[in-house]
């Protein structure tokens, strides 16, 4: 089986992120790519209900939330197969579990090219042929 090839942006994108600057700039540079929906969540917990309440297409997610990291979220999302990118401004000194450690990463800050990528690219969650 060939891997899927993505170049259409997705139409529903959960971002999570706690300070609502950043969220804010995801979010006008998401929907000015052509993204129907964005959703943001500034914890874990919110972030799993609004998955439950309905799952998107794609997700961002901030490893490192106020007190929390994001790999819960992660989790959810793989065991759904959505695909999910981690933001970061550590670079590749964030520590990632072992599970999600060849994923995808968006360094802030970001350019609008490289989150472009991101959303093109939609690497898979943990689905076959992918």
């Amino acid at each position: 089986m060939e891997p899927a090839s993505f170049t259409a942006m997705p139409n529903d994108v959960l971002i999570v992120e706690d300070d609502p600057i950043i969220a804010l700039d995801f979010e006008d540079t998401i929907l000015g790519f052509g993204v129907k929906t964005v959703r943001t969540a500034g914890s874990v917990a919110q972030a799993l209900q609004m998955i439950a309440d309905r799952a998107p297409e794609f997700a961002l997610l901030d490893v490192g939330l106020v007190r929390e990291k994001s790999f819960a979220i992660a989790e959810r999302l793989d065991a759904l197969e959505i695909p999910f990118v981690f933001v970061t401004g550590y670079g590749t000194d964030v520590r990632l579990p072992t599970a999600f450690s060849d994923r995808s990463r968006l360094p802030k800050p970001f350019s609008t090219e490289a989150l472009q990528a991101a959303l093109t690219r939609r690497p898979c969650g943990g689905a076959e042929g992918c």
